[in-house]
């Protein structure tokens, strides 16, 4: 009777040592995948692109996507992926609070175990976005103003100013994640192209001329700047424009990459569909890896 209460007493014991090595082995392997942080605003949230992580922060104040290139370049190279990009979101919240309360300073994510940054800012910055979509639809649709390009003799001065007072604060962004996360590669997500390079079309009611002058003044220069910027701090620039330029949001559903401001299918108009958030995470994990990041 002893003998089979000790062997008993044995099988009990073996059997809670498989029990906590099949607990312990998914967190082994999930210890081996590289930490990776995305750092952004709406372009790499993917506001309109359901479903949302679920939690109140990321459903409620941030638009934050479970099919974002973050989560689609996570699953697919394998990393353990921190997302706290948000809609809305500019440099300044790096640092800071965007969202009182709600949404802590994004690079409060980072650590020195962080081993891969994606950063997609800059667009928000100074109101720059918002005030050019709105501003431009509201003088070429609305008021209909006289001109080749009424829009642009309105805020061409706004964006030069614009752009000169944002370059120190994209560049102090990148020497700050470096001093948080100093082991970490960091890719810097440009923004794709919204307009198209020839005509207008109804879904954004702008004149030709100032399609001409957003594309090159504020998409091109911008992007341009956001690259040269990578460049001088040692990190890793991710072109969206050239592949996403037959993609704009004039081309047809099941073409395009963008929402138009008219009827956008998601909701949330000129940001990226699922389509565009699938073509992001393409071009990021190309540039990932090509600079060696592996599981």
């Amino acid at each position: 009777m002893r003998g089979m209460i000790d062997a008993r007493r044995a099988l009990v014991v073996l059997g809670g040592l498989l029990a906590a090595l099949l607990f312990v082995l998914p967190a082994a392997a999930s210890a081996g995948e590289p930490s990776y942080v995305a750092i952004g605003d709406s372009y790499t949230s993917a506001p309109g692109v359901t479903p949302y992580e679920e939690n109140e922060v990321a459903e409620k104040f941030c638009g934050r996507s479970t099919l974002n290139y973050p989560h689609l370049v996570a699953a697919a190279l394998k990393l353990n992926l921190t997302d706290v990009s948000c809609g809305g979101a500019t440099t300044s919240d790096e640092t800071e609070e965007q969202i009182e309360g709600k949404t802590p300073p994004q690079d409060d994510a980072l650590s020195e175990s962080t081993e891969v940054v994606t950063i997609g800012m800059g667009g928000n910055d100074g109101g720059l976005f918002g005030t050019l979509l709105n501003g431009c639809t509201q003088i070429d649709a609305f008021e209909a103003r006289e001109g080749k390009a009424p829009c642009r003799a309105e805020y061409e001065k706004f964006v030069t100013e614009t752009f000169a007072a944002d370059k120190p604060a994209q560049e102090a962004a990148l020497v700050h994640i470096k001093e948080l996360a100093p082991h970490a590669k960091v890719f810097v997500v440009g923004y794709p192209d919204i307009l198209p390079k020839k005509g207008t079309c109804f879904a954004i009611p702008w004149k030709e001329g100032d399609y001409k002058w957003f594309r090159s003044a504020v998409e091109k220069l911008g992007n341009k700047m956001i690259k040269t910027g990578a460049k001088a701090h040692g990190a890793i620039f991710v072109d969206t424009f050239k592949s996403s330029e037959e993609h704009n949001a004039c081309t047809p559903v099941g073409t395009r990459w963008i929402e138009p401001l008219v009827n956008p299918l998601t909701g949330v108009p000129v940001h990226p569909n699922a389509l565009g958030e699938e073509a992001d995470a393409y071009a990021v994990e190309r540039e990932m890896l090509a600079a060696k990041v592996r599981p």
